[in-house]
């Protein structure tokens, strides 16, 4: 069980899914065959797996990627943290690389591992690491994702490990830029707030390009988790708004 008030990852993943202000910026170079990318999002929560890291306030997020065409690819995201709700400091620190692409038309494989870094927590081990891979489906204008993300036994999970499996599916309303979006995931492990140790998260929105690289989603977001002493409960269910770009 998650005994100091801390989530799951993203990588999202998506974030996934689902998985940001600031300047941004965007480079291709053909010479070198390498590409930069960046994002940056401001949410009215920071919702990882379901689970509220930010209080029920703001939260500020983005990130770069570089990424060559053979595949590989490197890149860091982050976001402001509650630091007296969370218990993890102000900032979480992703950093990440991996290996992506298409395996055959309509399907594509992402491989990688990611690092969890949290640079102004408290005494203690709360950094870790984590395996990922997914699947990913494209039909006519649907597309879906289905994941595991496996974090093996560290002193930051309490000497145990957690598992992680999802489904993501983003479908686009023809002759509109909007884009109906669904997500379930399932826990089993250190990172969940119930007594046994396993739950479910869940989302389901929308989101569509509203002016150039800017993009509006709302999403309705739960997990499961027994109650908590405390004033806040962060499994309760929110409607999440999130104005990105990406660039």
């Amino acid at each position: 069980m998650l005994t100091s008030i801390r989530s799951l990852s993203a990588a999202t993943i998506l974030s996934t899914s689902t998985l940001f202000a600031a300047p941004a910026f965007a480079q291709e170079t053909s010479e070198s065959s390498i590409s930069v990318s960046a994002n940056v999002a401001i949410a009215s929560e920071y919702r990882f797996r379901g689970v509220d890291l930010s209080g029920g306030d703001l939260a500020i997020q983005g990130g770069v990627d570089v990424a060559h065409d053979s595949g590989f690819y490197v890149g860091t995201w982050a976001s402001s943290l509650d630091e007296d709700t969370v218990g993890y400091g102000s900032t979480e620190l992703d950093i990440y690389g991996g290996w992506s692409g298409n395996l055959t038309e309509g399907l594509a494989l992402d491989v990688g591992v990611i690092q969890y870094i949290y640079p102004n927590a408290g005494p203690g081990d709360f950094d870790y690491t984590e395996f990922y891979g997914s699947l990913g489906f494209t039909f006519g204008p649907a597309e879906a994702t289905v994941g595991v993300a496996y974090a093996p036994e560290q002193d930051s999970l309490g000497g145990t490990d957690n598992i992680y499996v999802y489904t993501d599916l983003g479908v686009g309303v023809p002759g509109t830029p909007l884009t109906v979006t669904g997500h379930l995931g399932y826990t089993d492990g250190f990172l969940t707030f119930t007594n046994d140790s396993k739950a479910f998260d869940w989302s389901i929105g929308a989101e569509a390009a509203v002016y150039g690289p800017l993009s509006l989603g709302v999403a309705y977001v739960g997990a499961e988790g027994d109650y908590l002493p405390g004033d806040y409960q962060f499994t309760d269910d929110a409607i999440v708004v999130t104005l990105s770009a990406s660039f």
